[in-house]
């Protein structure tokens, strides 16, 4: 029978995460529809084949469908799994995330109560070992919304969020290649589907858990992150052809830079709590500020290989 939902799970060079996150998967509650989760592999070895393989070996309570993009980019993976998955709903999560036992539940409920294109969950990032800095850093890979589930105006990214594929997300390339090393094509798609007229909510109690590895535990992994990330409200007003708005990000990109960059080496030197945050914001204007091409990081796609 025809699966009514799909479990997307792009994962890049992680074999060891795939067991974890499927099994968070596996393990939901309240779930009666048919489920299919997909694991699409975009490293070019394939290096996460014999892992879903031995997975089917013990008849899990879903089908676990292998897909292989061997063009390494999020863009391209996120688009090769959508055309595997079957779903009238499509559930996006990372291979660093696992999923609290109700959380496909929540987010279908949510759907279901709104009616809404894309639903999105809270993250809470964990580290998997301590480091300096710890609570920023695992702040900097949670993600907060609203106390009470219901439609919200903005819109997040694409690990934890459930897509309605009713209305959009049908064509062949769903998410732009031009993003495949610098990502950001989650939030191009959901300035499209705003401008089309979607619709967005949030479902307070889809908790999903981000693991956070030592690669990405330094602080000057995540500033770069907090640069990357402050380029996206620039990025996409330019892609809407918003002249103003682009002016008006800029403006505040460079108030910050300057407040919050002056502030960086007293704050460092009088070695205080926030003393991270606070070089965080300088980053982030930097990044509304230096927002075109030839300064996006590169995180994902062909830097990693």
């Amino acid at each position: 029978m025809k699966p009514e939902i799909s479990v997307v799970i792009p994962t890049f060079r992680r074999p060891d995460r795939i067991p974890l996150v499927v099994a968070s998967v596996l393990a939901q509650q309240n779930i009666t529809a048919n489920v299919e989760i997909i694991i699409l592999d975009n490293d070019p070895a394939a290096s996460a084949k014999d892992v879903v393989i031995a997975i089917n070996k013990i008849t899990p309570r879903w089908p676990v469908v292998y897909g292989h993009e061997p063009a390494a980019g999020v863009a391209n993976a996120r688009n090769a799994a959508l055309g595997l998955a079957q779903g009238k709903y499509i559930a996006f999560l990372d291979d660093d995330e696992t999923a609290t036992d109700t959380w496909l539940h929540d987010l279908l409920e949510v759907q279901r109560e709104t009616n809404a294109d894309i639903v999105f969950g809270p993250v809470q990032g964990r580290l998997e070992q301590d480091a300096p800095h710890q609570e920023y850093i695992e702040a900097s890979f949670s993600r907060y919304g609203p106390d009470r589930s219901g439609l919200i105006e903005e819109f997040f990214g694409c690990g934890n969020s459930l897509f309605h594929r009713e209305n959009f997300f049908t064509e062949n390339q769903v998410f732009n290649p031009a993003t495949n090393e610098i990502g950001g094509e989650d939030c191009e798609l959901f300035a499209r589907v705003e401008d089309d007229g979607g619709t967005f909510a949030w479902a307070a109690n889809a908790w999903v858990y981000e693991e956070v590895p030592p690669t990405r535990a330094s602080l000057r992994y995540n500033l770069i992150k907090a640069f990357a990330f402050g380029q996206g409200p620039t990025q996409t007003a330019w892609q809407r052809r918003r002249w103003l708005e682009v002016l008006y990000w800029m403006g505040i990109g460079a108030a910050q830079a300057v407040i919050y960059g002056a502030l960086c080496g007293p704050l460092w030197l009088l070695k205080t709590s926030n003393r991270a945050d606070i070089c965080d914001r300088a980053a982030q204007g930097l990044g509304k500020l230096f927002w075109f091409r030839g300064f996006e990081p590169k995180f994902y796609g062909t830097s990693g290989l």
